[in-house]
C-alpha cells in the first residue's frame, strides 16, 4: 500500500463524466440493467434495482421462490479507454453475496490479444469470507479455452465493510493500479487493454448452494457516486 492517498486531480486527471444518482430513477442514458435472467444462483432483475435519496441500491433479494440480483452497465451509453474510474460505496453486509465494480470489454470473446480484444479489470470485489477487511482486484483475458487472468489480489483495508469508502482503478496504456480510498495497493502490467469498454456495478452470487448458507436476505450494495477522469491527453478516447 502506498504511504500516501492520491487524488486523481493531482495525477493529472479531469473528471469527463460522473452519475451522483440524483432522483429517484436510474438514467437511462448512462445506464442499463444489465443481463437481465439466470446468473448462477439468482436471477437479475429491475426489481433488484432502484434510485433513492441520491444513492444507486443494488440488492440481492428472495422472491418468488428466486433470489433476485442488482447490475447495471454502461454499455451502448459510455465507453472509455485509460483514465481514473471510481465509485464511492457501500459493500454488502453478508458472506456468499458480493459486491463488484468493474469494467468489462464487449469483445472480450472474441480473441485472445487483450489489446486487441480488451479485458474484464475487477476494480473491486467484496468477497466477505475472506474477512471483513479485504477487497480483492483481478483481471481477465481471452475468454474462452484459453482465458487468462493475473492472480487474485487481496487489499487489507481495515473498516472497509462499514460505512462509505472509494475503490478505483488507474488504467493506463502500460499498466493498471488499484486503489482502496485513495490508497495504492497494487499494480499489474499484464492483460493490458487498448480498446474502449464499459462500467459496470453488480450484486453477484455463486453457483454452488453451500456458499449462501450463512446469506442474509435482503442485502445491498449501495452506489453514492461513480466518476470517470482522464488526461488531456487522452481527449476522445471516452463517448458513446
Amino acid at each position: 500500500m502506498s504511504p500516501t492517498r492520491h487524488t486523481p486531480e493531482e495525477m493529472g486527471y479531469e473528471l469527463v463524466w460522473q452519475d451522483d444518482f440524483d432522483g429517484n430513477t436510474l438514467d437511462a442514458t448512462k445506464w442499463a440493467v444489465r443481463g437481465v435472467g439466470p446468473r448462477n444462483l439468482g436471477f437479475v432483475s429491475p426489481e433488484a434495482v432502484s434510485v433513492t435519496n441520491g444513492f444507486l441500491k443494488l440488492s440481492a433479494l428472495k422472491k418468488d421462490g428466486r433470489i433476485l440480483l442488482g447490475a447495471v452497465g454502461t454499455e451502448n451509453r459510455f465507453m472509455a479507454r485509460y483514465g481514473y474510474f471510481e465509485c464511492r460505496a457501500q459493500l454488502q453486509k453478508s458472506p456468499g453475496i458480493w459486491a463488484a465494480f468493474w469494467i468489462q470489454s464487449p469483445l472480450i470473446s472474441a480473441g485472445e490479444d487483450p489489446a486487441v480484444y480488451g479485458a474484464e479489470i475487477d476494480i473491486m470485489e467484496f468477497f466477505k469470507k475472506l474477512g471483513p477487511d479485504i477487497v480483492s482486484h483481478n483481471v481477465h483475458w481471452a475468454y474462452g479455452p484459453h482465458q487468462q487472468t493475473t492472480r487474485g489480489m487481496q487489499s487489507h483495508r481495515p473498516g472497509v465493510s462499514e460505512g462509505f469508502h472509494t475503490f478505483a482503478v488507474e488504467w493506463t496504456p502500460e499498466k493498471y493500479v488499484f486503489l482502496v480510498d485513495g490508497y495504492r495497493y497494487y499494480e499489474v502490467t499484464a492483460g493490458i487493454s487498448h480498446i474502449k469498454e464499459y462500467l459496470i456495478l453488480s450484486m453477484e452470487i455463486p453457483s454452488n448452494p453451500d456458499e449462501i448458507k450463512h446469506t442474509v436476505f435482503p442485502d445491498e450494495f449501495v452506489v453514492d457516486y461513480v466518476r470517470v477522469y482522464q488526461r488531456k491527453t487522452n481527449a476522445g478516447t471516452a463517448g458513446p
